[in-house]
């Protein structure tokens, strides 16, 4: 079997990117790891880990070194556009972090340079990847359900995880940046269907009074054009010690041939500890009471990651040296997603419910 090398470039060396290169480290595939980012000590730091000697706080020497041929964009969510299309521009794959952009106009930007340079470009939606999802996938696609008339999410987790993500981006919402896993989750149970309207109630408190005039709350309907009603609803207001290190979630598909109900929050796996358990995504953050498995990436064990992220990483990576199917969302996927959180904002706002596609 023939397989591709990869020299790879992570673009934003934080946590995320510091997982995806650490994972990307140990695949048989991957001969060349280059980091960016825009503090250099983090871009240093992070070569170190992966036993690189190529760093830049310039995304665009990382992108352009003749030595990688593939990129992840891990940086803050408002800075994707640009070094996403300099990937493109230079003719080699991506895989961007969630959301593929926050709004409309630069993630058609994205789209229409992909399609163009007829690009591959992917968009890490790890829920996707996360085993009981992609079990329920199977079931789906095996006819199991019937026809998908009906589904149900929620999500829940602490208001220190939402500071965080708004102090990084003030447009990084829990909607836009949280809930768009679900609504990502939606979209690829239901096969693309298209989502036609959208009516959404929120609450404002914890977070407005800390600064930041976002809902704590959301509730929302979503109606497709098949008929199908979802209903999505998120809190990242919690109390700031919440034992939830990511998401606390709970999925329900209806069908005319059956019902699929995936419990998500891992209440069942409790641990306290007097000495602490740190956050996944919070420096100096730590629980002593937590829901093991909740991490959004994945856990540590025994030296390895494992979970949704690793598997989503070593899925592309494979795609990539292999040409195997992935399952990772499309460009076109991923705009569909952010379309649909900007939506659910927007009926927040107005209290009135939100035709798609948007206007603009």
């Amino acid at each position: 079997m023939q397989r591709k090398t990869i020299g790879l470039g992570i673009i934003g060396s934080g946590r995320i990117g510091t997982l995806r290169a650490r994972l990307a480290a140990e695949h048989p595939a991957v001969h060349f790891l280059a980091t960016a980012d825009i503090n250099i000590d983090n871009a240093r730091t992070l070569a170190e880990k992966v036993g690189s000697s190529v760093y830049s706080n310039n995304n665009l020497d990382i992108i352009n070194h003749p030595q990688v041929n593939a990129v992840i964009v891990s940086t803050a969510e408002g800075e994707h556009t640009q070094a996403v299309l300099a990937a493109i521009a230079a003719g080699k794959p991506v895989l961007v972090e969630k959301p593929i952009a926050l709004n409309t106009a630069e993630a058609q930007a994205i789209i229409q340079a992909a399609e163009k340079q007829n690009a591959n470009v992917r968009v890490g939606y790890s829920r996707r990847y996360k085993e009981r999802y992609l079990i329920a996938k199977e079931q789906i696609n095996q006819g199991r359900l019937g026809k998908i008339t009906g589904a149900s999410a929620r999500v829940f987790n602490s208001s220190s995880q939402a500071l965080a993500m708004l102090q990084r981006d003030p447009h990084a919402t829990p909607v836009v940046d949280a809930l768009t896993y679900y609504v990502d989750l939606m979209g690829w149970f239901l096969g693309d269907a298209r989502l036609v309207e959208v009516y959404s109630r929120g609450t404002k408190g914890v977070l407005k009074a800390a600064g930041h005039d976002v809902h704590d709350v959301c509730y929302s309907v979503l109606s497709y054009e098949d008929g199908t009603t979802v209903n999505l609803g998120i809190s990242y207001a919690l109390p700031q010690k919440y034992p939830s290190l990511g998401h606390a979630a709970r999925v329900e598909l209806l069908g005319t041939e059956g019902v699929m109900i995936l419990d998500d929050d891992h209440t069942d796996q409790i641990m306290y500890t007097n000495k602490g358990i740190p956050h996944v995504y919070l420096p100096n953050h730590e629980v002593n009471m937590v829901f093991l498995q909740s991490g959004t990436p994945g856990d540590w064990a025994l030296g390895e990651l494992w979970g949704p992220l690793a598997n989503e990483t070593r899925a592309w990576l494979d795609h990539l040296c292999m040409d195997k199917a992935c399952v990772l969302a499309t460009p076109r996927q991923a705009r569909a997603n952010l379309e649909a959180t900007l939506a659910i904002e927007l009926s927040m706002d107005s209290e009135r419910p939100v035709r798609l596609p948007l206007a603009g």
